[in-house]
């Protein structure tokens, strides 16, 4: 049984493509392995998400992209632009808060002292 994404993963996509993206040139089906890889399989998202999520970003400017040709088929590889590395530093950041305020609730132990 596939497991659905939580609500809370809006947004994931375009961080991790964009991360990925910042460090070398890439298309699509290689990002959707890449991801897979990098997250030790825990966040798989199939084509139907990567590619969408590639065609709004570049739509937007954050994602420049060029065609290769390779092995007599064409692919399209993407990297960040200048417009893209700042949306990642800004989604970074959010991230960043928003693991640490949810961490912070985790490690807590304010309900243990209660019990006793």
């Amino acid at each position: 049984m596939a497991q659905r994404s939580p609500s809370f993963m809006n947004g994931v996509p375009e961080l991790l493509i964009l991360r990925l993206l910042q460090g070398r040139e890439m298309y699509g089906y290689e990002l959707v392995q890449a991801i897979r890889k990098e997250t030790n399989d825990v966040v798989r998202l199939g084509e139907g998400v990567v590619y969408p999520a590639l065609h709004a970003l570049e739509k937007q400017r954050a994602l420049k992209s060029r065609r290769k040709d390779f092995n007599g088929r064409t692919r399209v590889y993407y990297s960040v632009t200048a417009s893209g590395a700042k949306r990642l530093s800004a989604l970074s950041e959010q991230w960043s808060r928003l693991m640490s305020a949810i961490g912070n609730i985790i490690r807590e132990d304010r309900h243990a002292s209660a019990s006793i």
